[in-house]
């Protein structure tokens, strides 16, 4: 029925073909005749050929019915698949689309799992192809003399490449439809290759779809996991041509026989198309009159499991008559042959050349072969070999490999007991059967790889049976023990390097770890045996089943013996006492129950049901040893070969066991036996030996193999795990110390520790990741005494008083630190926090991954515990959490180390108290060596407890820091133990603490904050965008770099790890769902929904965090109180609380938060009122930022704190000053620095407040209700201005302007004044204005000197502002208002930070810093010659040897390549400006600004605030007429502004910095000529000089300042052209006198001074002016000052030349010969206008007195203010 097949892909090629062969029934003639009508006749010509077809149609029906069973090779066709692949869009076909996620074949599976592709395999892939329907249009005929494979391959390989060999072949004209199509993952209506129906087979009628059976191109590594026992018979050829008689048309006729009667044909043969499905023969296609024809058939038998020696293959060949003749037979037989299939025990496969028969073989001819030459039989030429033909067997059944063969057969042979039994060349008895059987064991390791992995399952097993049922020959128990561990441990090597592809991500093998899993168990007990152990089950006597009781075994487990080979003598048994015994005792006693592990699972040492090893072969006990017992035996024994292979594949071994001994619980019933009875003290000392020798093995050999020894330390972490379910504990904790102790010997003098440290890391671990691992830990019992199961404590210790004698506190304090009873008692978790404890310790250097490492296993345990549903009540949480408390002593040794959260909000300078002595502490935490020599088991005195680690009192060492991702791992560790810790007992510790250590405690609750701040939304999608994904690998190596451990070794060993695709791995099978330490940018473009997600857990987090330090600072100040140091912790817990405040906070939080504020502030109230002002001032901060929070909550909250801290204020000292002043200057800031503050919401927060003052009645009566008013009313105004200072949000003048207009109404509080300076020097800042900002802290600075002088007189301070004049002359406004009005002691007043000397330093330090990115280094100077007296004062040499240096670096940088700033004068006119309207400013803008620019930036500024068509720019310079001007527009002017100096100015004014700092006049020029226009003729042009005169000196606290004073000076044509002359004479000699010089530059100049066209130029001027003495007598100064101006500028003309010649090449010479004639036809014209004088100049003049310079006489003047 089937119409479709499944074929298995496993190694994809682009060789495959899908080849088709078409058959017809025979018929007479060859098959050319046969095709020819096939090939002639067209449809299209049916009615031409009509009697042609009908004649064709009767033949074929006579020959179908005549010849009917015979077929005969017709034509065939192949398709090759590579173009299916690549191109099914190509072909003709009907596409229908199937599942966008297509899988492969089923072996398509392990193929992806075991073998890389093969070369050229990118090209077809098999797996993920379109379903593609090809057409096929025609066949190619059949040559019958091509008919064998090779001629078939040689036809594929011509259709791979265009070649002619094909189109020589004849064509059938067929039509042929197909579709081919990936198999899905399970298809439904299957049959197997055994025509079994495959599930899922929902419905019995519909057609089904074979699967075809691979072949594979090579070997393919699966076992049999089911029965298949299929044979595959391929005739090849058969050579006639001497055989006389009529043999022509032969057919073969194959049969499957079960002995030699024809009826003993047995049917299974597979059946071809429409016939029956099994049958009892089968026939070959027939070539026409060939008398040696070639075969191509596949013949496949289904045969019988049990083959015997009668089994054969049976071949008849017949020569089949075509012509219908009279009597001939239809066919004859015309020869015979045969194939036994057994030889031996082995079946015969492969290929068979064989003699034929002429007649019919005799009797017992099956168990011969053909080839034996049998009396009286006629053969075929002569006995010579005429047929060829191959077999080959599927099967489950038989290996086909001697190796195999002979093991399974010995086996059988032994379980059967048939002796004699012949192989091949030897007999079996019972005398050499031990021999052959231990030879074939042995020789398992030289079987060949493909069999010995289809058969690992049974060989296993049968192994397995051997040492668990060793055979009895003769009487005696053959013990093939040794030998079976051997050939298991090369065995399982063998298969692991040979399949290194196919390995999980421990690097198991899956062919071993599946067995293990699914095929393994131990045979079931027969019932008899049963019986015979239960019959004391219940009740009776424990008694030994041994046979004498002589000697006792030694009374407890001493590790002295575990190095011993295993005592393995029956003889020695008492019953055991041993320290678990004691414990369990004294466990029992406290009623803790133990046994309620989920595998509650051991041995009883020899109880009724124990099965003795080793047993007297007279003795009535069953001959069945355990498998656990065996396996640890020989690994204890086993030579060094094998236990090399043994440990390679360690985690078999351990694996195999434990399940051994969980079944042989389970099998003997003894689940319920007391732990310590479940095993016999002799495989407990195996397996201490064992895991003894294997620890000496990882710390011996970690440095040769480090990969090998990283599985070896995996695996026996996890079987040690697993005995935790099955034997006592105390004798699993005793093999993990053990195991400890070598590993710590070996790291005394190891040359790596990192790496023994990383694998003991590894192994407790995966201890601790036991389901029990709480219960382990025995979490309920106190620590008194210490009733433990840690073999650490010897039994004299247990019961010993030292402990019980000593106090409660003690008892806590044990509690906290990795005490010896702490460890004791919590084994497990000692451990690992002592691992912790150690990799933390600031010497341990270059262990980044360990900590990671280390910290990361922390927090998946706690994770765990956290989900686990057993632990999820509060008290039960306590008790877990209690195996954890030393981990906040480990955390607060390790803050010095963990990455600095905190840096936004202040820089490193938290920890610096953290470094200082910690020898006051008694009870510090930290571990050192002895400690853990002491987890090692060496013997620790009595009374001991760690000493602290002393830290040197300066902050001298360099601690390397955690990673940011592994502190918050290790914080989020310590919340959750201060979440979850009993509080009482955390209030007991923290009673015992020292105040440094508090503090310590305190600083990581700080930095928790920190760490948990939320960050929102926004920072998510943030790191969203940020696509980066780190390379493993990478990582791994920096990594080992930063360890400095790459040497050639472990290069090498990385080498390998790339590799093997499992290499680097970690070895973890408990975290595989765990992998939160993943960043969060790993996974890129994360959706909206994850966002929001991760945000909602973030800030969850955030909360979370946040109130477990509340309540951890809860619990401190509970035990603060009445210790005399309450002060100190007290400060440090409000800092804490503080900054939890700042950070960005939840609704629910901040109530809490604000409840304890409030708290605190009552119980404390001196706290804030008579200590640190600080602390008050950022207490009013805080407070007044979350009154305006738009949420309605938190505004209730802090308004009622606020209240309250007045409130108690008041109380203490009847008027709070204090809090007053700091609300005001906590305003100011919050006002001048927060963006995003809401002002209507403080003005709600701030009405509250009012209402509670004049609605409370205890304070009515007094002066309160008045105090909280004006104050309320001064915040108010600050509000107003702060509206104002928002709507100018966008102006950065405008809104300097207010700030200064704030700060400037505060000159009677120096705290505000000081506060809103700040302000504007942050603003500058923020803006780049650095000179600005610099001032702001200059004027900062000279205001808090002042007050420091009046408070004390110290000489080395500065006298008040005066000092300060030298860095700026505006400095003096900050003089203070006289003494009657402020008194700087009174209360509150000059209160703050800053004032105070290192306040003072701190600005002082900000405006050199200011003065030095604005480039103004000169200023650097005199801000430092303020400062250092107060350094040399202070003796702070260090300090004093920084500024030095940044001295150096300023006088250095200075050059007059610098560019200060440009001025412009800007004018408003308006009433649209409202205050602004008239007022004229000079601007300072960046360097370099055109005047464009800021007109640019103004007018798009006001144009956007009064609309675009209100605003104009006036261009030119001249006086503005106000009532020319439209009243409705906004007019700017503006106009560019030179420094102006006066004469006697400019003799200090030297340098280019002289030049622009501190400059108030500023000068402008504007052209103009009587008659109204701007430009005229020489001798009636005019200049108008502009002088402005500014409130303050450039530059100033901010960057435009009001013109307070404007000056004009007119110039007349004659002094305009005096200036002139000047001009061009000073640029000739700068020119003539530049260094380098510069020919262009002088040539410019040169022509623009003697060049003939110039028009307007020197001569013209001379012309002008110098022609006549003029009639004014008041113009003749003039006239000789222009004439004096002549001379000196030919001279200047003269020397220019000289210079140009000096410069000039041979090209310019003709250019310098023209510009000499023209400078003396100059100098010709000018003479006699030169040389003459005026005499009246003369004669002796009146002196005259000018007002400004001497020529200024007759300059028209106007002055304004």
């Amino acid at each position: 029925m089937a119409r479709s097949a499944i074929f298995s892909i496993t190694y994809p090629s682009p060789d495959i073909f899908l080849v088709i062969k078409l058959e017809k029934v025979l018929q007479q003639g060859d098959i050319g005749e046969c095709c020819e009508p096939y090939m002639i006749l067209k449809e299209s010509d049916a009615a031409k050929n009509k009697e042609k077809l009908e004649k064709l149609k009767n033949q074929a029906e006579q020959f179908c019915t005549r010849l009917g069973r015979y077929r005969m090779p017709f034509a065939w066709t192949a398709i090759h698949l590579v173009n299916i692949v690549n191109c099914a869009g190509s072909l003709e076909k009907d596409s229908f689309d199937a599942d966008s996620d297509r899988k492969g074949t089923w072996n398509e599976k392990k193929r992806k799992q075991y073998e890389r592709m093969s070369v050229g395999d990118e090209m077809c892939n098999f797996t993920s192809f379109r379903p593609a329907t090809l057409t096929v249009p025609n066949f190619f005929k059949q040559e019958g003399d091509r008919l064998s494979d090779e001629d078939l391959y040689k036809f594929l390989a011509d259709m791979r490449r265009p070649s002619s060999a094909l189109r020589r072949l004849r064509q059938v004209t067929a039509q042929l439809k197909i579709d081919i199509s990936p198999a899905p993952e399970s298809p439904h209506y299957c049959l197997s290759p055994e025509l079994l129906h495959v599930k899922p087979y929902p419905d019995p009628r519909v057609r089904p779809t074979k699967e075809v059976l691979e072949f594979p191109s090579r070997e393919v590594y699966v076992p049999y996991t089911t029965y298949r026992n299929l044979l595959y018979v391929y005739p090849h050829n058969l050579n006639f041509n001497s055989r006389q008689g009529s043999v022509r048309n032969i057919t073969v006729k194959v049969q499957f026989m079960a002995g030699e009667d024809p009826s003993q044909a047995m049917p299974v043969i597979f059946g071809k198309s429409s016939c029956g499905e099994f049958l009892k023969e089968t026939y070959s296609a027939v070539v026409y009159h060939n008398r040696s024809p070639e075969f191509y058939e596949e013949i496949k038998m289904k045969i019988p499991p049990n083959l015997t020696d009668n089994h054969h293959l049976l071949f008849t060949f017949y020569h089949v008559s075509c012509q219908q003749k009279q009597n001939t037979l239809l066919e004859t037989p015309v020869g015979y042959t045969w194939i036994p299939l057994m030889q031996h025990g082995r079946i015969r496969t492969g290929p068979f050349s064989l003699p034929v028969s002429v007649e019919k073989p005799p009797p017992s001819y099956s168990v011969l072969t053909p080839d034996v030459q049998l009396p009286g039989m006629k053969w075929v030429d002569n006995h010579k070999s005429v047929f060829s033909v191959q077999v080959v067997a599927v099967s489950s059944v038989h290996t086909q490999d001697p190796y195999l063969d002979k093991f399974f057969i010995l086996v059988n042979v032994l379980e059967e007991y048939s002796f004699p039994f012949r192989m091949k060349d030897v007999i079996i008895t019972e005398n050499n059967v031990e021999t052959e059987l231990k030879t074939s064991i042995a020789n398992l390791k030289y079987a060949s790889m493909e069999p010995l992995v289809k058969f690992c399952h049974r060989l296993l097993s049968k192994l397995i049976l051997l040492i668990i049922h060793p055979p009895i020959i003769n009487g005696q128990i053959v013990n093939l023990g040794r030998a079976v561990f051997e050939a298991m441990a090369l065995m399982v090597n063998q298969i692991h390097k040979s399949l290194e592809g196919n390995q999980d991500q421990h690097g198991h093998n899956n062919l071993l770890a599946s067995y293990i899993h699914y095929v393994f168990h131990l045979p079931d007990m027969d019932q008899g045996m049963l019986n015979m152990m239960g019959s004391q089950h219940h009740g009776g006597p424990i008694q030994y089943a041994t046979l004498s009781r002589a000697t006792g075994r030694p009374s407890s487990l001493n590790l002295s013996r575990s190095k011993s080979i295993s005592n393995s003598n029956p003889d020695l048994a008492t019953t055991p006492v041993s320290p678990d015994e004691e414990v369990q005792k004294i466990i029992a006693t406290k009623g803790i129950d133990r046994s309620h592990s989920w595998v509650n699972s051991a041995y009883a040492p020899g109880g009724p049901k124990a099965v003795l090893r080793r047993n007297h072969p007279n003795s009535s006990c069953d001959l069945k040893q355990l498998l656990h017992e065996d396996l640890a035996l020989q690994w204890v024994v086993s030579s060094s070969n094998v236990r090399e292979a043994a440990l390679h594949q360690a985690w078999f071994f351990f694996q195999l066991m434990v399940k051994s001994m969980a079944h042989h619980l389970y099998l003997s019933d003894k689940i319920n036996t007391p732990r310590k009875m479940r095993f016999p003290d002799r495989f407990v000392d195996d397996i201490n030996a064992l895991i003894c020798t294997i620890s000496t093995d990882i710390a011996g050999q970690y440095q040769k193999d480090l990969e090998l020894i990283e599985r070896l330390n995996t695996s026996v972490a996890f079987f040690l795990n697993d005995l935790f379910s099955l034997v006592d504990r105390g004798f699993v904790f005793n093999l993990i110390r053990s195991y400890y102790k070598q590993i710590n010997t070996k790291l005394l003098t190891a040359q790596n520790p990192n790496t023994l440290i990383a694998l003991r890391m590894d192994f407790i671990r995966i201890i601790c990741s036991h389901e029990h691992y709480v219960t382990l830990n025995l979490p309920c019992s106190t620590l008194s005494p210490p009733a433990s199961p840690s073999p650490s404590v010897s039994s004299s210790t247990s019961q010993s008083s030292a402990f019980s004698s000593h106090v409660q506190d003690q008892k806590i304090a044990n509690m906290f630190e990795l005490s010896v009873p702490f460890r004791q008692q919590h084994f497990p978790s000692g451990l690992l926090l002592t691992e912790l404890a150690l990799i933390l310790e600031p010497d341990s250097e270059g262990v980044f991954f360990l900590h990671k490492k280390m910290i990361s296993a922390v927090h998946n345990l706690l994770c765990s515990h956290d989900s686990d549903p057993r632990y999820m009540d509060p008290e039960v949480k306590a008790h877990v959490a209690q195996l954890y408390l030393p981990l906040i002593g480990i955390v607060m040794d390790a803050l010095p180390q963990l990455y600095d959260f905190t840096e936004q909000y202040s820089q490193r300078s938290r920890h610096t108290c953290v470094i200082a002595s910690d020898s006051d502490s008694e009870n510090s935490s930290t571990i050192n060596q002895s400690v853990a020599m002491a987890i090692a088991g060496s013997p620790l005195p009595h009374g001991y407890k760690p000493a602290a680690f002393q830290l040197p009192a300066a902050a001298a060492r360099q601690y390397s820091t955690l990673s940011a991702e592994t502190s918050r791992t290790l914080l989020i560790c310590l919340l959750w133990v201060l979440k979850n810790a009993d509080e009482d007992s955390l209030q007991s510790w923290a009673a015992d603490l020292s105040v440094m250590q508090i503090n310590r405690l305190l600083d990581l609750l700080y930095l928790c904050v920190s760490c948990f701040e939320y960050k929102g939304k926004k920072a998510f999608e943030r790191i969203n965008s940020l696509t980066f994904k780190k390379s493993l690998d990478m990582k791994a190596r920096l990594e080992e770099a930063i360890l400095g451990t790459i040497g050639a070794r472990q290069e090498m060993v990385r080498r390998c790890r790339e590799r093997s695709p499992y290499g680097n791995q970690e070895n973890v099978r408990w975290r595989k769902n765990i992998t939160h330490w993943k960043q969060t940018t790993d996974k890129v473009d994360k959706t909206k929904a994850e966002v929001e997600h991760e945000a909602l857990v973030d800030g969850n987090l955030a909360t979370e965090t946040n109130l477990v330090v509340l309540d951890t600072l809860e619990i401190i100040v509970q035990t603060v109180i009445l210790s005399e140091s309450k002060d100190s912790v007290l400060g440090g817990v409000l800092k804490v609380l503080l900054h939890s405040m700042g950070c960005n906070q939840s609704a629910v939080f901040l109530q809490h938060c604000f409840a304890t504020q409030r708290a605190l502030v009552l119980k404390f109230p001196e706290l804030l009122f008579e200590e640190d002002t600080e602390i008050c001032a950022d207490l009013c901060l805080r407070l007044l930022r979350h009154c305006s929070s738009s949420v309605g909550s938190i505004r209730a909250h802090a308004s009622a704190s606020l209240f309250l801290l007045m409130r108690q204020n008041f109380e203490i000292g009847n008027n709070f000053a204090r809090v007053k002043m700091q609300v005001t200057m906590s305003l100011s800031s919050l006002v001048g620095t927060s963006q995003n503050f809401n002002e209507e919401y403080l003005r709600r927060s701030l009405k509250t407040i009012l209402t509670y003052a004049e609605e409370g009645l205890e304070l009515r009566d007094t002066t309160f209700p008045e105090q909280v008013q004006d104050m309320l009313f001064n915040l108010h105004m600050i509000l107003t201005d702060t509206v104002k200072m928002k709507e100018h949000q966008e102006d950065p003048e405008m809104l300097i302007d207010l700030m200064y207009r704030i700060a400037k109404g505060y000159q009677n509080s120096p705290d505000l004044r000081l506060t809103w300076l700040q302000n504007m020097a942050a603003k500058h800042s923020e803006r780049g204005n650095h000179a600005e900002a610099a001032q702001c802290l200059v004027h900062s600075a000279a205001l808090v000197a002042e007050y420091l002088n009046m408070l004390e007189d110290c000489r080395h301070l500065p006298v008040g502002c005066v000092s300060f004049q030298g860095i700026s002359s505006n400095v003096l406004e900050e003089s203070a208002v006289s003494d009657d009005i402020l008194s700087p002691d009174e209360e509150g007043i000059c209160s703050g930070k800053y004032f105070t000397e290192a306040g003072l330093i701190g600005l002082l330090e900000q405006a050199a810093a200011s003065f030095t990115m604005g480039g103004l280094y000169e200023a650097v100077n005199e801000v430092y010659k303020i400062l250092i007296p107060i350094l040399e004062a202070n003796r702070d040499f260090k300090k004093l040897a920084s500024i030095h240096g940044k001295l150096q670096d300023a006088f250095s940088k200075i050059t007059n390549q610098r560019m200060f700033g440009t001025y412009f004068r800007v004018g408003f006119y308006g009433s649209k400006f409202g205050d602004l309207d008239e007022q004229e400013f000079v601007y300072k803008e960046p360097s370099i600004t055109k005047l464009a620019e800021i007109s640019h930036r103004l007018e798009e500024f006001y144009a956007e605030r009064f609309g675009d068509d209100t605003v104009e720019i006036i261009k030119d310079s001249n006086p503005v007429d106000k009532a020319k001007l439209d009243p409705n527009k906004a007019y700017i002017q503006l106009t560019y502004v030179e420094p102006y100096f006066d004469t006697y100015e400019m003799k200090d004014r030297i340098t280019y910095f002289d030049k622009n700092y501190n400059l108030r006049n500023f000068m402008f020029c504007t052209p103009f000529t009587l008659d109204g226009r701007a430009h005229g003729d020489l001798h009636e042009q005019f200049k108008r000089k502009t002088i402005l005169t500014t409130s303050h000196a450039f530059p100033y606290i901010k960057t435009r300042i009001n013109v307070i004073q404007k000056e004009e000076i007119i110039l007349i044509p004659i002094e305009v052209a005096i200036e002139d002359m000047q001009k061009k004479t000073q640029e000739l000699a700068f020119a003539t006198h530049q260094d380098p010089a510069d020919a262009k530059m002088l040539q410019m100049v040169l022509q623009g001074c003697v060049g003939t066209t110039v028009n307007q130029g020197p001569l013209e001027v001379a012309q002008v002016f110098l022609a006549d003495i003029p009639d004014d007598p008041k113009l003749f100064r003039h006239h000789n000052k222009l004439r004096l101006c002549f001379k000196d500028f030919t001279k200047r003309c003269e020397d220019a030349l000289r210079k140009n010649k000096t410069l000039i090449g041979p090209d310019q010479k003709e250019y310098h010969r023209e510009l000499e004639k023209n400078y003396h036809r100059l100098k010709e014209a000018l003479s006699p206008l030169i040389n003459r004088k005026i005499p009246q100049l003369y004669k002796a003049l009146i002196p005259h007195t000018s007002q400004r310079n001497s020529f200024n006489r007759s300059s028209l003047r106007k002055v304004e203010s």
